[in-house]
């Protein structure tokens, strides 16, 4: 590992918080992959799969600002704890009603319950905000979980369909309620590195979206997830048409590790000037990155394009962490950063709905169209509301504040 990586590592407790963080963030791309298998293969219902997977997502897209929200205010075990066993009940529920051939309404109020859980990701940047607010190594934290969220989702979906098609159904979701609760119970005993809970009673109330900055970057990352969930829909139905439909996992996995190429050299620079200049700027070469794919002809050729299309997702994820920082309250952290991972959980259902669609109407070449209009759309929506994003409000977040306390170190 790169010595500014390891540097990280130098502070107490970070290695048990960054390794609990990485098995507790495991589950959120193995349980939505592994209800489609466990269902499919129980029921044959791929309707069915298809719409617990998603109630799945919507459910975690509401409850997960409101969990954030709670461990700003009261802290992150007390938060986190309850609304883990929240989800841990439901996905026992799941297992059980899929098992025994329950009612199709208790699978849905399951996987309602399971969208309890709690963004582990937002947790963990929290935790590493605390340590390293105000300095370089805080860019270098963000570009490391990028890339862990990228490793997540190359090995998770793989590990989920793996263990359910080749050992019992309910193996994949089983293992990523475990994965859940050993991360979740690890992650919130190690108090050290807890973030000093914010209670709305001494630093003001309300919701973390009312900070103008944060609206735009939620709005542009519903846009985004819609390039996300299209991609993921359209390139198996490619891969399909070609003859190769399990190649689709590995050219998705190409598309990951070119994200997680481009994350670690990332967090290895440092930029001088306005950070909303360059988060534009990913979001315009994420949205050009999507023309190519329009042209593709065969699988490898595609798996060359999505590799080239990730190298920008983890660097302007990153800017978008340092943005939040900018834009939102130090006391609304995580709730900020949960609310991005909404907007992006909303995209993709609408993204890979949209595609779906498409791709009956009028094919899996056409369908690459989607994500070519949702990348025009978030330039669009980033250049709306670019003048919002260089107006950081005076006394919120991380850079702000910093600026001001080294000027009165300065001035004293």
């Amino acid at each position: 590992m790169p010595s500014p990586y390891r540097a990280l590592f130098a502070a107490p407790g970070s290695k048990g918080f960054s390794a609990a963080g990485f098995l507790g963030r495991i589950p959120v791309s193995m349980m939505g992959i592994g209800v489609i298998t466990m269902i499919s293969q129980l029921t044959g219902r791929y309707g069915l799969a298809g719409a617990l997977s998603a109630t799945v997502a919507l459910s975690a897209a509401v409850a997960g600002p409101q969990v954030s929200r709670l461990a700003d205010q009261y802290g992150q075990r007390r938060a986190l704890r309850p609304a883990t066993l929240i989800s841990l009940t439901a996905a026992a529920l799941l297992l059980c009603a899929a098992h025994y051939g329950w009612p199709d309404w208790v699978l849905f109020v399951a996987c309602a319950g399971i969208g309890c859980v709690p963004s582990v990701g937002a947790m963990i940047r929290a935790r590493w905000a605390a340590l390293y607010r105000g300095t370089p190594q805080l860019h270098t934290a963000y570009s490391f979980e990028s890339v862990v969220d990228e490793v997540c989702f190359i090995f998770g979906p793989i590990i989920s369909i793996g263990l359910s098609t080749a050992w019992f159904p309910e193996a994949g979701p089983l293992l990523a309620a475990c994965f859940l609760a050993v991360g979740v119970f690890w992650l919130t005993a190690q108090r050290a590195t807890e973030p000093e809970p914010h209670p709305r009673e001494r630093k003001g109330g309300g919701s973390a979206m009312r900070a103008h900055g944060l609206q735009v970057l939620v709005a542009t990352f519903v846009a985004t997830g819609a390039i996300f969930g299209a991609v993921d829909v359209v390139t198996v139905a490619f891969a399909d048409e070609q003859g190769h439909k399990a190649a689709a996992s590995i050219v998705l996995a190409v598309y990951a590790a070119g994200s997680c190429v481009a994350g670690m050299v990332f967090g290895l620079l440092h930029f001088a000037g306005a950070p909303e200049r360059r988060w534009l700027l990913g979001v315009c070469a994420m949205a050009v990155s999507m023309i190519p794919l329009l042209l593709v002809g065969n699988l490898p050729f595609l798996a060359v394009a999505l590799f080239v299309a990730g190298l920008s997702i983890a660097p302007t994820m990153i800017t978008t962490m340092s943005l939040i920082e900018e834009h939102v309250p130090r006391a609304q952290l995580t709730e900020g950063m949960t609310w991005v991972s909404t907007g992006l959980t909303a995209g993709v259902a609408l993204g890979s709905s949209t595609a779906g669609w498409v791709i009956d109407a009028a094919g899996a070449r056409a369908g690459y169209g989607v994500p070519a209009v949702a990348g025009a759309v978030a330039v669009a929506v980033g250049f709306l509301g670019f003048r919002r994003l260089k107006r950081p409000a005076p006394g919120r977040g991380g850079s702000v504040e910093q600026h001001s306390e080294r000027k009165e170190r300065h001035v004293a």
